[in-house]
This record gives C-alpha cells, sequence and structure tokens, in this order.
C-alpha cells in the first residue's frame, strides 16, 4: 500500500511541479509583454515599409552611429522620402539582412549611406549575452529567411513567450525597482572632465578586449552590401560620422592607419565614395553638437546633414 502512495505522490508531483512552473510562466508573460513592447519600440519603423515607406531615394544603415547622426527633415521638405534603417550596435550581418529584406523599397539612383565606424569590421556588443539579447530583436520585425543564424526556439519565445528571454528586464515586474543598466546619454551643458570620462568608457568598449580589430567576414559583408547595392541601382557611399577629439584621440595612430587602409581599399575596388569626417574640425571640439563623445545630439544631425547636403556629389540631386 505504502508503495503504491509513493508512486502516486511521485506523479503527482511530475504533473503538478511543471504544471505550476507553466501557470507562474504564463502569470509573468502577460504583464511582460507590454514591456517587451516599450523594449523594441524603437524597431516598430520598419512595420511601415510596404505600407507609408514604398519609394525611398535617401536612407541609412549602420549602428547607432547611424540611428542618431542623420537627421533628414531637410530632405523631407523637399519632397523626398528618407528612412534610417540603422539600429544600436547593428553590425553588418544584420545591415545585410535588412537590406535584402527591404531594399527592394529604395528607388533606382537611391542614395544608401553606410557607416564605416571603428568597430564596424569587429562588432560593437561586448559580450556573448549581449550579443544573443541584440539578436532577438531582429525575430521582431525581419522574416525568418533573412535572421542571421535564424533559431525557431528564439522566433517561438520572442512571439509567445518572451518573458523567457526578459533577462534583467523581469525585475521591471517588480514595484519600486529600477535596476535597468542602460546607457546614459551625456548632459546638456556637461563639462569637458566629464565629457573626457563618458569618451574613455566609450572608448574601453569599442577596443578593449578585442582580439581581432578587422575580422574577414566583417569585411566580406560590407563587400556583399556594396554588391547587392550596386546589384539593385542603388548608389552607396560609405561614411565615417563625425567624432569629439576626447574619444578619437584616444584612438592610437596604427589602428587609424590600418582603419584608412582597409577602407581605401574597399572603396576602390568597389568605385564606391568614402567620405570621412571623423576628424572634422567642424565638430571635434564643439560638444554642443554631441550627446556623448561620439553620437550627435539632434542639434549635431541636423548641422551634420547640411554639411552632407553641400558636400556629398551623390545627394546633389536632393539639395
Amino acid at each position: 500500500m505504502n508503495k503504491k502512495k509513493d508512486i502516486i505522490r511521485f506523479l503527482l508531483k511530475v504533473i503538478l511541479i511543471p504544471a505550476a512552473a507553466v501557470l507562474v510562466l504564463l502569470s509573468l508573460n502577460k504583464p511582460y509583454l507590454k514591456i517587451d513592447e516599450q523594449k523594441y519600440a524603437d524597431v516598430t519603423k520598419f512595420d511601415m515599409l510596404g505600407r507609408e515607406y514604398w519609394e525611398i531615394h535617401v536612407g541609412n544603415l549602420g549602428s547607432s552611429h547611424g540611428a542618431y547622426d542623420f537627421n533628414y527633415d531637410a530632405i523631407r521638405d523637399k519632397g523626398y522620402i528618407c528612412f534610417n534603417f540603422a539600429n544600436t550596435s547593428q553590425s553588418y550581418d544584420y545591415d545585410y539582412a535588412i537590406l535584402q529584406a527591404y531594399g527592394q523599397y529604395m528607388v533606382k539612383k537611391s542614395v544608401l549611406f553606410i557607416p564605416v565606424s571603428y568597430f564596424s569590421f569587429n562588432n560593437e556588443v561586448v559580450s556573448d549575452s549581449e550579443r544573443q539579447a541584440m539578436s532577438i530583436r531582429y525575430y521582431h520585425f525581419l522574416p525568418p529567411q533573412y535572421i542571421p543564424d535564424y533559431d525557431p526556439y528564439v522566433d517561438l519565445v520572442t512571439h509567445k513567450m518572451p518573458v523567457l528571454s526578459a533577462g534583467e528586464d523581469i525585475l521591471k515586474l517588480l514595484p519600486d525597482l529600477n535596476l535597468s543598466l542602460t546607457a546614459q546619454a551625456a548632459d546638456d551643458g556637461v563639462d569637458a572632465e566629464e565629457f573626457a570620462r563618458r569618451a574613455q568608457e566609450r572608448y574601453s568598449r569599442h577596443f578593449d578586449n578585442k582580439e581581432e580589430y578587422f575580422l574577414p567576414e566583417r569585411i566580406d559583408e560590407l563587400y556583399a552590401i556594396i554588391g547587392y547595392c550596386k546589384e539593385h541601382e542603388i548608389t552607396p557611399v560609405l561614411i565615417t560620422t563625425p567624432f569629439s577629439r576626447y574619444y578619437r584621440d584616444l584612438v592610437s595612430e596604427e589602428f587609424l592607419q590600418e582603419f584608412d587602409r582597409t577602407v581605401t581599399r574597399i572603396a576602390a575596388d568597389t568605385d564606391v565614395s568614402y567620405y570621412d569626417y571623423s576628424d572634422d574640425e567642424r565638430f571635434r571640439d564643439h560638444l554642443e553638437y554631441f550627446s556623448d563623445s561620439d553620437h550627435l545630439n539632434e542639434q549635431g544631425a541636423v548641422y551634420f546633414m547640411e554639411i552632407l547636403r553641400d558636400e556629398i556629389k551623390e545627394l546633389e540631386r536632393y539639395s
């Protein structure tokens, strides 16, 4: 009799414990859906492609330097359609995936800026966990066939049970806690000493603990992006956006020379223009144009586009 009871108890545990776990997950998943929507609100812009954006005349790819440094208001005022395809920490493999999925909306002879940053031939992300968390956002807007290293399980979790990939964001379900580890932009009027400190943080993120700064696969992906543009009659333009001197002066001369050789070779191989504003005197000492050491603020992005319209020959028709 006791043996029979033990078996029943065991079976109940086998059934009830997983059932309880599922109920807990379901109860957490429902409120977390709102947090997840807010977390990935910046990629909802891709929902407009094919709905509000059918014929794009000027656009850009890129990571945060693309996301924050291009302001197209002046070009839009002329009646042209512009779109920013960039996302923070976005590497060339995802740039290429986005271009394959949505490049059809770029009209023939349109202009596509391809930012080339100091970390572009490596990765801006600093850990595997950050890389995995970053990759999840692409499941929110890219068709599966275009997602690099597509994983059906991640797709299922992203759309059905996002709480399973919440990470530290799960703490947002708790009351009166604010433990999110988000990067803070520089405040208006920040002093030079604080600006320099934050520049060191940005430099460390981009350069520390990197075994190789110029990965062959990243270079190949940039060639592939340019090749797609050429095949579809899109005009690619390589560009390095402005940096403050507090960031750029930290970068070694050896790296800068190798970076310039790499980009110049790619531009020459593909017959594509390259514009380097990384050390432009109109920006490097003007902190009023920056939100941090290597990102422009809104005022800086507007001014930068004024310069591009005057100096980029590929934009002449949009001036």
